[in-house]
């Protein structure tokens, strides 16, 4: 069994922004389409169901026009402060064929009316979590957090 972190990608950022300003831009399926993928990458749809069990499918377009759907569900959600997704289950909890991912993210209170931001891809596999460092988990999670602080001073 991997130990804990084995298979974890993460990044932490303090957005200057409170927690429920951060939560909204995630939950809004209209500025999530802002900011979710980096560009030149563009968001065309969002699903959204806020709860546990409820659907979290987002899609993505490539420069070229190639779509990447990515459909899962909420394991948890608990408003202003955490959302756990995963693609594991699609609606109605069905397995999917080949689950690569849970996501975290947590929005915690870092004072001054700032957010100390973490998202967080845990893999099943160190296989997973390589390829997911070599499709550019870092510079891609990165500038999709830049374009999240952008628009949190807009919004």
């Amino acid at each position: 069994m991997p130990r804990l972190g084995e298979h974890e990608l993460s990044l932490t950022r303090i957005f200057d922004a409170p927690p429920n300003k951060v939560y909204r831009a995630w939950t809004d399926p209209d500025l999530l389409k802002e900011w979710f993928t980096p560009r030149p990458y563009t968001v065309s749809d969002v699903e959204m169901d806020l709860r546990s069990g409820g659907v979290f499918n987002v899609t993505m377009r490539g420069p070229d026009g190639e779509v990447y759907p990515n459909n899962g569900i909420f394991l948890e959600v608990v408003p202003n402060r955490l959302l756990v997704f995963t693609d594991a289950y699609q609606d109605g909890w069905v397995p999917s064929e080949k689950p690569f991912m849970t996501g975290y993210v947590s929005f915690e209170e870092a004072g001054n009316g700032q957010t100390r931001y973490t998202a967080k891809a845990l893999h099943w596999t160190a296989e997973d979590k390589k390829t997911h460092q070599e499709m550019g988990f870092d510079e891609g999670w990165g500038k999709a957090a830049d374009q999240l602080e952008a628009l949190l001073e807009q919004i």
